[in-house]
């Protein structure tokens, strides 16, 4: 396994070379994208001195970088477009990230966003009520404690970005999977469990913007396909791991 890698290239360029210099990098970026090596990249202008770039490209390794793109066919084209600029490089390393990282709170979180504890309260009181109705899912859930409901909608909000509630107080992402073991989920009840909550998701008011419900049904499938797979006859409890954070993934809330 790779573990990825961000170089960092600061250029100084003059004012009256700087329109040929983003056109070359514009030229160049395809051979960027085109590589395996290559996750992410972002040419970013200083806005008090306009002649300083910096290029922040994240691979998936520095070797990656240096034994693959380095020595694949694209590199010799990449590098034909942007050489004039290759004196004008004041620096030029890889960094590894650190463990210091995080989201600033001018976000909002989709646990937020949504109306909170009460919001996911709400929604698998809904959804729990249609379950047990449900002549295909009734019998699955029969013998669910009555606090089920309640430590779901715990669940949801540790997932969706709120306390760590269900990792404190119920044992985390292991023990969530650990209940699916042995049920022998099949993809049509999956299927029936998707279709219940995004209308217990509607009766119980949580938002319909585009961008909520799209995090939410990403979710939603991501979680049941991995509850069926984790109820089939060969799984077994997996190691100890922390709830998954979801988040807005390519579609920010749309703030105005």
């Amino acid at each position: 396994m790779t573990t990825q890698t961000v170089e960092y290239i600061r250029y100084l360029i003059p004012e009256d070379r700087s329109a040929e210099f983003l056109a070359a990098y514009t030229r160049a970026s395809r051979h960027l994208a085109a590589s395996p090596h290559c996750v992410s990249y972002e040419l970013a202008r200083c806005e008090e001195d306009f002649a300083h770039f910096v290029l922040r490209i994240v691979r998936t390794s520095t070797e990656d970088h240096v034994e693959g793109f380095r020595k694949s066919d694209l590199f010799p084209d990449f590098l034909a477009e942007i050489r004039p600029y290759v004196g004008d490089i004041q620096e030029m390393r890889h960094y590894k990230p650190t463990t210091v990282r995080g989201r600033g709170s001018s976000e909002p979180t989709l646990y937020e966003w949504a109306g909170g504890a009460e919001a996911f309260e709400r929604l698998t009181t809904v959804f729990y009520d249609k379950v047990l109705k449900d002549d295909l899912l009734g019998p699955l859930f029969a013998d669910l404690p009555a606090e089920h409901a309640a430590h779901v909608a715990v669940w949801l909000g540790e997932v969706f970005g709120g306390p760590t509630a269900y990792t404190e107080q119920h044992g985390g992402h292991s023990h969530m999977v650990a209940m699916h073991i042995g049920k022998a989920i099949t993809e049509r009840q999956r299927r029936r469990w998707v279709n219940l909550i995004q209308d217990a998701a509607d009766e119980a008011g949580l938002p319909t913007d585009a961008e909520f419900r799209s995090a939410f049904c990403a979710y939603v499938e991501w979680g049941t396909r991995l509850a069926v797979y984790f109820s089939g006859p060969d799984a077994t409890r997996p190691a100890e791991q922390p709830v998954p954070r979801w988040n807005w993934g390519a579609a920010p809330p749309w703030i105005s």
